[in-house]
């Protein structure tokens, strides 16, 4: 008679491993967003010019795109856990790094950060998404929320290891948090643990081939460029504004991301009367308003106000742009995905490069302030365009007899 073998011990609560992904959502939200405040003093450290201090950013994002496409390898070889531990491996990595060394490896650790983002993001996502099949989209928006949390919470944590006069007291301990939560995996199993096969939807047309493929590739760039360039600049700009007030301008960030926290909880309210090219545009409305008072504040309360704006302005635009992908692909809507959101990425390692070039060609980052400022007017004209269309493809459907 042959014994099995008894079974791994794990961890018995964790085996859908939601707990432990909410974990992870929370970490990557500090990890993503504490480059921003940190800017000023990593350029301080290394006599950083905007414009190498904006690469930072653009390897960040630039090598999570890479990640993202390796990410799906990852989980139909490995399984949704391994795959998660390798991200959850790399960005401890990085943070270590980041402290030590000079621009150059600086730069590596960036990309290491965006590297483990890049695979652990879409890993998590689609677990929740599986696990949860009947309220995958409730399930999204909450553990979605989640990394907003870290996000917000990113600059105040840093301002306390500041307060301390320990920088890598930050990097340090958020990389301790990371390694234990990669610990947990170590110790736990997911249940099942395999990704559910995706169909071919047998269309014949190429999906790049689709019409509207383009357009809304430069929707998400500009979109996630946005974004990236005002939760990542405007804690430098607002040391630059006010000198005197380090410890506020290191929070500024969290304003901008409390901010897209809080609209993208009151969206699903709003949409319950109004369609979402509306709400897409009246929140547009809101983010330029939020714009032009970071590009004309000359103090920190406007800064903190035009922060403020631009995060519940730009909170519904992603959710809705999502919303509508199937409406502007029909059944291709899955296989263009990748492409629309890699388009986001990069827009998301260019536009705050280009912030940064913009600031050292014209010695003012006030002025480079104009590029997300014009990119939330590019979004703005694309949906009130879109949402005349819309209307106008109504109408005539309300008229054929």
């Amino acid at each position: 008679m042959v014994v099995p073998p008894p079974p791994r011990r794990s961890i018995p609560f964790v085996t859908t491993g939601t707990p432990l992904i909410y974990a992870d959502f929370l970490l990557t939200g500090i990890v993503m967003t504490f480059l921003g405040p940190m800017l000023p003093i990593l350029s301080t450290r290394w006599s950083l010019t905007d414009r190498q201090s904006g690469f930072l950013i653009f390897a960040e994002f630039f090598s999570s795109i890479f990640g993202m496409l390796s990410s799906g390898v990852l989980v139909r070889r490995f399984g949704y856990r391994r795959t998660l531990m390798v991200g959850l491996a790399l960005m401890p990595a990085g943070m270590i790094m980041l402290g030590f060394g000079p621009w150059i490896v600086g730069v590596l650790s960036t990309c290491v950060l965006g590297l483990g983002y890049g695979i652990t993001t879409p890993a998590g996502n689609l677990r929740t998404a599986e696990t949860n099949p009947k309220h995958s989209a409730a399930a999204l928006n909450l553990i979605n929320a989640v990394w907003g949390i870290g996000a917000m919470a990113s600059p105040f944590l840093l301002a306390i290891a500041l307060r301390a006069h320990k920088p890598r007291g930050f990097l340090l301990g958020t990389a301790t948090a990371l390694l234990l939560l990669l610990l947990l995996l170590a110790l736990s199993r997911f249940d099942p643990d395999t990704r559910a096969d995706s169909r071919n939807s047998g269309l014949a047309t190429p999906w790049w081939s689709l019409p509207m493929l383009p357009l809304v590739c430069l929707l998400f760039f500009v979109y996630v460029g946005t974004e990236a360039s005002l939760g990542n600049w405007v804690s430098m700009y607002a040391r630059r504004v006010s000198p005197e007030d380090h410890s506020l301008s290191t929070i500024v960030p969290s304003f901008f991301w409390g901010a897209l926290l809080a609209g993208r909880a009151l969206a699903p309210v709003a949409l319950r009367s109004w369609r979402e090219t509306s709400v897409a545009q009246a929140g547009l409305l809101v983010a330029l308003v939020g714009g032009v008072a970071l590009a004309c504040a000359h103090r920190i309360a406007l800064v903190v106000v035009g922060a403020v704006f631009g995060g519940l302005g730009l909170a519904v635009i992603f959710p809705i742009s999502v919303s509508l992908l199937p409406t502007w692909f029909g059944d291709s809507a899955g296989r263009v995905s990748g492409a629309v959101f890699g388009s986001g990425n990069l827009g998301g390692a260019v536009l705050p490069w280009l912030v940064g070039a913009v600031s050292t060609r014209f010695a003012s980052l006030r002025m480079a302030f104009v590029v997300p400022l014009m990119s939330i007017a590019v979004l703005l004209v694309f949906y009130l365009a879109w949402g005349n269309a819309a209307r106008d493809w109504r109408w005539s459907q309300a008229s054929q007899p």
